[in-house]
């Protein structure tokens, strides 16, 4: 691309805050034709998490953000089932349940939205949320929202990748962490894990590992995101 990127984290020794950092850098940047952007890193990002039915993921990020494992500040969790009200609500997290329909689906996420404006939103996490997002919304929340895809992509796309694997006979399974894009499960990796297994395992054993593989990868994915 003929681009050089750069992260630098670091200390003002003199105390000087971010916005006098951001006035004092612009000359700089603007003779070097440079993209820059000077970020606080005490400030935590505000995530909304999607879920659907299968939990682990949203536990899993649940305990790592209780014990300060994820530095975010969780403005929410939406579903369109009632599983994990229960467990969110434990933790005083707002709960919000949005039905999804096929006749639903554009007021459904007019009000997915609004809750993003609403709560000042930074980031989604599709959490092994289920329902597929219009373009117009992958296109407005562009980079800004990262799913977890049960599969090592780009081998098996859509529905029960698992049992793809299992009948492809596959010795390697695993999980990709990704922005989603309008394109289905195509949007830029993130991060990536697999984990060996052998013939000697059914299908149900491969969902059983890819669960531990997903949790780790989409936590992993959401730490590299927050720190930029």
């Amino acid at each position: 691309t003929g681009k050089f990127f750069m992260r630098i984290s670091f200390i003002s020794e003199e105390g000087v805050g971010q916005q006098a950092l951001i006035e004092g850098f612009k000359p700089v940047a603007a003779k070097f034709e440079m993209d820059a952007e000077i970020h606080d890193a005490a400030k935590r990002m505000k995530v909304l998490l999607m879920v659907s039915r299968f939990g682990h993921c949203l536990n899993d990020l649940l305990y790592r953000w209780k014990i300060g494992a994820l530095p975010i500040d969780i403005v929410g969790v939406v579903s369109n089932h009632f599983d994990y009200q229960k467990v969110v609500v434990n933790h005083d997290i707002p709960f919000h349940h949005i039905k999804v329909t096929k006749d639903n689906k554009p007021q459904a996420e007019a009000q997915l939205l609004d809750l993003i404006d609403q709560s000042e939103t930074e980031l989604v996490v599709l959490a092994r949320y289920m329902q597929v997002l219009s373009d117009a919304m992958c296109r407005k929340m562009s980079g800004k929202i990262i799913n977890i895809h049960h599969s090592f992509l780009p081998s098996f796309k859509g529905a029960n990748p698992y049992k793809q694997a299992y009948e492809r006979g596959v010795k390697l399974i695993g999980a990709t962490a990704h922005y989603v894009t309008a394109d289905l499960d195509e949007g830029p990796i993130i991060e990536q894990d697999t984990a060996r297994i052998t013939h000697a395992q059914s299908a149900e054993d491969y969902v059983s590992i890819g669960r531990d593989v997903e949790s780790q990868v989409l936590a992993r994915a959401i730490h590299a995101h927050i720190h930029r």
